[in-house]
């Protein structure tokens, strides 16, 4: 019966650390920060750009180089959607409307290697 406790124990803690480590936080960049797949998605909306940095799960930069993605953004109430390209250090895509700070939507990322990652900010 001590083992079992126990066990339901470290479950728990493995649970919670798990749910801590997706919750949404401020990036290097001064945008907000999640977890997709193996990576780190930072979103950061600046005007008439968006900028979108990937980074490894110790949060080392990763250049963009290879990565493809898009973003669909709610701004002004309206989804939007917007082809990012690779810059050398991020992905970037234009806003028809432009906007400033924190926005709502997912980006979906083509890695190198072929494989997808999806990022969601809410």
């Amino acid at each position: 019966m001590k083992q079992f406790r126990s066990l339901i124990i470290a479950a728990a803690l493995v649970v919670s650390a798990t749910a801590h480590a997706h919750e949404p936080r401020k990036g290097p960049n001064g945008g907000t920060l999640v977890d997709a797949g193996v990576h780190h998605v930072e979103l950061v909306a600046a005007g008439s750009e968006v900028k979108v940095y990937v980074s490894d799960v110790a949060d080392a930069p990763l250049p963009s180089d290879g990565f493809t993605g898009m973003a669909i953004l709610l701004i002004d109430g309206k989804p939007t959607r917007v082809p990012l390209a690779s810059t050398g250090a991020f992905l970037s895509g234009p806003l028809a409307t432009p906007s400033e700070g924190p926005v709502k939507g997912a980006v979906q990322l083509t890695g190198p290697d072929g494989k997808t990652s999806q990022a969601k900010f809410n």
